[in-house]
């Protein structure tokens, strides 16, 4: 990653590259138990979605692990500048990784709902947001990898269209719940998955966030478009 600096100390150097690959390594299976939920959920397979639940205590340790580190790293070495942030960019992305993890266990509640027939193509349509999230987290994580702000600012605002899709799915919701009042407790079930997935999107954003603070040394929160605006006319007008 170019944006890391050199330091007299090797040793230094190896701590930030361990975090910085552990996030990486964190972020992978967080990826791999999102796709094995969505799958166990599209094709209701139960002992897909019972793997997935049981290896979330792998993720949970990695957080604490990565954590642990970073503090290590905060109390030895007392980073500045460009390796502060960096830290503090890790702990973040390690927060949000962890609760994809927990989205990806909610998911997997839906695969072990039973769903007729005519209602497979309501898990269809999670599948498809499922998968759309599934390509931000992936892309995010590539980003991250190289700090590029660019590919971070193309994920942020792909978040406009998962939540396009949420909206559609509540709607083919609601006319389920209308037209048929016994299929509510599915319904309820397959909202709150749903909504699950939506938050990915959001989790993603954040990520995204923490590298534009890596980068550029500001904190994104609460601004969102107007902010990412004046960024990409600031990198305009430099050439």
């Amino acid at each position: 990653m170019n944006n890391l600096t050199s330091h007299v100390s090797s040793q230094f150097n190896a701590e930030l590259e361990y975090i910085r690959s552990q996030v990486l390594i964190m972020g992978a299976l967080v990826e791999r138990q999102l796709q094995d939920a969505i799958t166990a959920m599209h094709h209701q397979d139960a002992v897909l979605a019972k793997r997935v639940i049981a290896a979330d205590s792998k993720v949970n340790r990695m957080e604490v692990d990565i954590d642990e580190a970073c503090i290590l790293i905060f109390a030895k070495r007392q980073p500045a500048a460009c390796d502060l942030r960096l830290v503090m960019t890790t702990t973040k992305i390690i927060a949000e990784l962890e609760r994809i993890g927990d989205v990806a266990e909610k998911i997997c509640c839906t695969a072990l709902e039973k769903f007729s027939s005519r209602q497979q193509p309501l898990l269809v349509s999670l599948e498809s947001m499922g998968r759309h999230t599934l390509q931000m987290l992936h892309d995010v994580l590539s980003a991250f990898s190289r700090m590029d702000l660019d590919d971070a600012i193309r994920v942020y605002r792909e978040d406009r269209t998962v939540d396009q899709e949420y909206e559609a799915i509540v709607r083919q919701l609601m006319s389920y719940m209308i037209e048929d009042p016994r299929t509510i407790p599915g319904v309820i079930t397959a909202l709150f998955c749903a909504r699950s997935i939506e938050r990915i999107g959001d989790r993603c954003q954040n990520i995204c966030e923490a590298i534009f603070y890596f980068v550029k040394g500001r904190d994104l929160r609460h601004q969102g478009d107007t902010e990412l605006d004046r960024l990409l006319f600031e990198k305009k007008t430099q050439y």
